[in-house]
């Protein structure tokens, strides 16, 4: 039986029998794996709160052959990120930087830059006075480091170089689209501005240290909201919990159930109204 030990963080976990959880964990070393948790919602349970969501520790887990998931051992805590649960914003940022670590990689698939970059997230998340838009712009550095990097430097779909004027983002193309390229998406391309398109170059070109000192205007918040959701959805397959949360752009939108649980909105139908897409 094998033992393993590498630092983890938390992605999520669930309630298993009478009084065990299996979790979710994206690991330094193996990437992402499950393990079972005995006797976790015990009262009196060794683990206490180191198997809470976003919880960063040392992980020792017992592989039994034949079988998909692992023995959780031991989990020591490195770090708890409290400051996440200071508000629904923080929480909600947090919870969509987890489930996207999870949704674009494979299990055991171990990927370095993704662990390091969803801890920086976490920490840049809880001190930053912008946590949504915190959020986005570390969801672009997952996506660049699981192999995701969205091209912005020409039409995706015809070649063309990106000039001045309204271009628009094709999240299936993986990138912008001209506008007559646009027409012929079959998915929704929203307008993105000359502006935003240099802002989100600049975040390409960034050191992901350094992200969290970035100021974006409102409009520009707006735009990146949409195009990175709207990526998102598209590379993790699935609709995934919305962030409605930017400051001056109402609420989060997303409901919480535990601590870093998100519930995700119900699909809407999208209309087309020449090159643009409506909602």
């Amino acid at each position: 039986m094998p033992l393993l030990k590498t630092p983890a963080i938390v992605l999520k976990s669930r309630k298993w029998g009478d009084a065990d959880r299996i979790v979710t964990f994206f690991t330094l070393k193996h990437g992402k794996v499950r393990g079972v948790a005995r006797g976790a919602r015990r009262m009196k349970s060794r683990f206490g709160s180191s198997l809470e969501p976003f919880v960063h520790c040392d992980l020792v887990l017992f592989e039994k052959p034949g079988d998909t998931l692992y023995r959780v051992s031991q989990t020591d805590i490195r770090h708890a990120f409290i400051s996440l649960r200071d508000s629904l914003e923080t929480i909600a940022g947090a919870a969509r930087l987890a489930n996207l670590a999870g949704a674009v990689t494979a299990d055991g698939d171990a990927v370095p830059r993704v662990f390091h970059t969803l801890l920086e997230g976490f920490r840049a998340i809880g001190d930053s006075k912008d946590p949504g838009l915190t959020a986005a712009l570390y969801e672009l550095e997952i996506l660049r480091f699981a192999g995701y990097l969205p091209h912005l430097d020409r039409c995706n779909t015809c070649q063309r170089r990106a000039s001045g004027g309204t271009w628009f983002f094709s999240p299936r193309a993986g990138g912008t689209v001209c506008a007559a390229c646009a027409r012929r998406e079959p998915v929704r391309c929203p307008a993105v501005s000359p502006a935003c398109l240099a802002f989100f170059r600049q975040v390409l070109r960034m050191d992901p240290a350094r992200l969290s000192r970035l100021k974006a205007t409102a409009s520009q918040r707006h735009e990146l909201r949409e195009v990175i959701e709207l990526y998102v959805d598209c590379v993790a397959g699935r609709r995934m919990p919305r962030m409605h949360g930017f400051p001056g752009e109402g609420r989060v939108s997303s409901r919480p159930g535990r601590v870093g649980e998100m519930v995700a909105a119900e699909r809407q139908p999208a209309y087309r109204s020449g090159a643009a897409t409506y909602v």
